[in-house]
């Protein structure tokens, strides 16, 4: 009889018995039979001893192993030693190496134990003093046990957190102040009353609170006690100047007021320069414009994505305890609230960050501020800090690596015309002059481009715009200048080499204070003169031209207003919307909302992957582009609606998916058929595509007019309503976020499972998902409008307080994340998240 077995497999009684018997005399007149066993995984033969039949049986102390195999089993016996001490030996060598392994393995548990061990305070001991995992427990039960982060942080919620995020905070308020220009016109411009100071005995109060005026500002100095010679402050401004008699009067007035609190921030106090000085010798730290446009320009591209990989690390970590803290009381926290800890603090998967093809010279539009130097010269390019604080001094855009080279020479061929131009530039103290901003927007030719090549050879087409204010100017003479400028572009772009492209010539007039002008305000397009090829007059070929330029992302040929947004990093933008799409899990049943989609570049990108598309912009010269991008590009399955995402989305949402259970699901026909055209056949049918659009001479404002009185309205008698089983949300708001009825709508609304936002503030993200994935309130505890009126509350406290009024219905979790590096050298970045339920 041949036959196999292990001592593995052997009960621990069965073994007891085999190693305890004596050995017998008679083994030695017993046939045997050879075997073998297993020992330690490697097989040894064996001699398996075979009664005669008529011989009584062997007396056997246990039946355990006879029930596993009939016949006892013997080892071969060594040299030098009896089988079963063999046995016996094998046994408890087996036993001493599993004790001594374990033993290994608890001890290397305890040496290094997991990064994260500790590194977090428990919220249960913080609440109840006491938790029920005692020692065990994976977090710090009090400061005393808490240790590092990995990543060189503490726990926020801790004192040392706490401590090292005050300390950040106070020496980023330093650099601040020390990077402010007080100047002598800015204290001029504010209530002139034709007063004479001196410099020496002034000075500037930062961070006051910015709805005061004169008058509250003398009220605190004569509450302080403080005496002096006279006070200006403007609204809207965190900064004022105070005046003293004499130096006695300063020192003493310095020494009362430094250190202050005004509405829980510090007073502190800065010299007041003269209107004009050099910046290389004054002793005052004043930042460049590189260092105020492209603050990592200095650190190599691969830190730069790291730092950023932290940054939204620590949004997400901050949506979890943002959201721990928003749930109701007494009832359980959500599944990704629970396991956030197991991620690190985490709200959801992180996969890391999309680094730019294109890190230098990647700006597609570039806004350039119309100012005074610091040496008082009128100047295009970049402010050196915020207005509010007091800092209105405009640089050159020399150094920026985000900035075009084309962008760059018509910046510098504005800057020589406005030199000589008789008319003003814009005071933002004042609030008067005419030349206001200057914008250059690029449109590229289609494919792949690289650093290394030649900026200029990826340009197809140029659009410039330029912003005034035509209050209180002569006409006349404004088109006079109007016609020297454009001659002055048309002739800087021919002297450049190689020539610069130069498409179309847009005015702007704003009047408002800020640069920030309503999508609605005036333009004029302006012809440009072209060469006079040797003779001596100029011809305007292009006074027809409408007011827009193309561009291509993945294939696709978009056409841009001046006003219409369009993301400035198109080469990355193409990588953003295929993550986008990917995780949105579309397919020829799925209906898409692309809220906020701006010139439709999202939902045109992704139609072939689905049944339809609806758009939603407020922008009415983007739908115009959008509905005409569909057109050039062939798209017949995308909507696109002219009014606020918070006015329409519900009524959307009723429209196309409201529908009784037993109906079935109708995606529009062919839709997923349609291919996304090549470059080639693009440009073929161009012209075919051109008959159903506005005719070139069109204005604006007509175009304006046209798309709020066809896309805005919404008749569903009239709409042709197919179902969708699959229902998709892409959200890509401004750096504002959704508006609350908007996030109301898409969590209210059962069909909507998948949503997934795009974000250019991951701020305003966090405080958004806050709404979308938090559970809602029972009814008596709902509609608490206590936040109304807290001033000092983040956005993400306002959540918070605003999640408590939202309807009951099922919220979304967090399932990953994603960041993408669409402005290289900037401390911003793009963040993609997608959400589910």
């Amino acid at each position: 009889m041949a036959s196999s077995s292990s001592i593995d497999e052997l009960p621990s009684s069965a073994a007891e018995t085999l190693t305890s018997q004596p050995p017998s005399s008679t083994t030695e007149s017993l046939p045997m039979e050879t075997s073998a066993i297993e020992i330690n995984g490697l097989p040894l033969l064996t001699k398996t001893l075979t009664p005669p039949a008529p011989a009584e049986p062997i007396p056997m102390e246990t039946s355990s192993i006879e029930v596993l195999h009939p016949a006892p089993v013997e080892p071969i016996q060594s040299s030098d030693s009896n089988p079963t001490d063999n046995i016996e030996s094998v046994g408890e060598k087996r036993k001493r190496a599993d004790d001594e392994k374990t033993n290994l393995e608890s001890s290397e548990m305890k040496a290094t134990p997991s990064p994260w061990w500790k590194t977090s305070l428990c919220s249960y001991f913080r609440r109840e003093a006491s938790c029920s995992h005692g020692s065990e427990c994976k977090y710090a039960h009090g400061e005393q046990e808490l240790r590092m982060k990995p990543d060189k942080t503490w726990d926020p919620t801790s004192e040392r957190g706490k401590k090292t995020k005050a300390m950040k905070m106070s020496e980023k308020e330093e650099k601040e102040d020390e990077e402010v220009l007080f100047t002598e016109q800015m204290m001029e411009s504010i209530d002139d009353d034709g007063s004479v100071f001196d410099l020496s005995l002034s000075k500037c109060l930062v961070h006051l609170p910015r709805k005061w005026q004169s008058d509250e500002l003398k009220t605190f100095l004569g509450e302080q006690g403080v005496q002096y010679k006279s006070a200006k402050k403007r609204r809207g401004m965190m900064v004022g100047f105070v005046t003293f008699e004499n130096a006695e009067q300063l020192q003493s007035g310095v020494e009362i007021l430094d250190g202050k609190t005004v509405n829980s921030n510090k007073l502190k106090i800065a010299d007041v320069l003269p209107r004009t000085f050099d910046k290389n010798e004054t002793k005052k730290s004043v930042k460049c414009a590189r260092e105020a446009v492209t603050p990592l320009a200095d650190m190599p591209y691969a830190d730069q994505l790291e730092q950023k990989k932290a940054s939204i690390g620590q949004m997400l970590k901050k949506l979890a305890r943002s959201a721990r803290k928003a749930c109701p009381n007494g009832r359980s926290l959500p599944e990704w609230v629970l396991t956030s800890r197991d991620r690190g603090g985490l709200a959801c998967n992180f996969e890391g960050i999309i680094e730019s093809p294109i890190s230098n010279g990647y700006r597609n539009k570039c806004e350039f501020s119309v100012g005074l130097s610091l040496q008082g010269k009128p100047t295009v390019g970049f402010s050196l800090g915020s207005f509010c604080a007091g800092v209105t001094a405009v640089e050159e855009p020399v150094n920026c690596p985000n900035v075009s080279q084309i962008a760059l020479q018509y910046a510098s061929i504005f800057q020589k015309f406005i030199e000589k131009s008789k008319l003003q530039v814009w005071n933002r103290f004042e609030h008067s002059g005419f030349w206001r901003q200057f914008s250059v927007r690029e449109g590229r030719k289609p494919g792949v481009f690289s650093n290394d090549e030649d900026a200029v050879t990826r340009i197809a087409e140029v659009m410039l715009i330029v912003q005034v204010c035509l209050t209180g100017s002569d006409e006349a003479e404004v088109a006079t200048e109007y016609e020297e400028m454009a001659k002055a572009f048309a002739e800087g772009a021919r002297a450049s080499s190689p020539t610069l492209p130069l498409t179309v010539l847009v005015v702007q007039n704003h009047t408002g204070i800020s640069n920030v002008a309503p999508p609605d305000a005036p333009l004029q397009v302006l012809p440009i003169p072209m060469s006079d090829n040797g003779k001596n007059q100029e011809q305007a070929t292009n006074v027809l031209t409408e007011a827009r330029i193309h561009d291509h992302i993945n294939n696709l040929r978009f056409s841009i207003s001046p006003t219409a947004f369009f993301q400035v990093n198109t080469v990355t933008a193409e990588k953003l919307y295929s993550v986008a799409g990917d995780w949105a899990g579309l397919g020829p049943d799925t209906l898409l909302f692309d809220v906020c989609c701006g010139t439709g570049t999202i939902g045109l990108t992704l139609a072939h992957r689905v049944g339809m598309v609806i758009g939603i912009e407020m922008n009415a010269s983007a739908v115009v582009d959008a509905e005409r991008n569909a057109t050039i590009n062939g798209i017949s399955n995308c909507k696109f609606i002219c009014s606020k995402a918070e006015t329409v989305m519900s009524s959307l949402l009723k429209q196309y998916l409201d529908v009784t259970e037993m109906e079935e699901a109708k995606p529009v026909s062919n839709a997923n058929d349609k291919k996304i055209p090549s470059t080639e056949e693009m440009s073929n049918s161009e012209h075919v595509a051109d008959q159903n659009l506005p005719p070139p001479n069109t204005q604006v404002e007509e175009l304006q007019d046209n798309a709020q009185k066809d896309s805005s309205s919404i008749e569903p008698e009239k709409a042709i309503k197919p179902q969708f089983r699959n229902v998709v949300a892409i959200v890509d708001p401004p750096r504002s976020g959704l508006h609350p009825a908007v996030i109301k709508a898409l969590r209210t609304h059962p069909r909507l499972k998948r949503l997934v936002y795009i974000s250019c503030n991951p701020e305003t993200l966090v405080a958004n998902a806050i709404e979308l994935c938090t559970p809602s309130f029972d009814e008596a505890d709902r509609g608490n409008k206590t936040y109304r009126g807290n001033k000092n509350i983040g956005i993400a406290g306002l959540a918070r307080r605003r999640a408590k009024s939202m309807p009951t219905s099922e919220p979304f979790r967090p399932v990953k994340a994603m960041a993408v590096d669409l402005f290289p050298h900037t401390d911003h970045c793009e963040m993609v998240m997608l959400l589910e339920r």
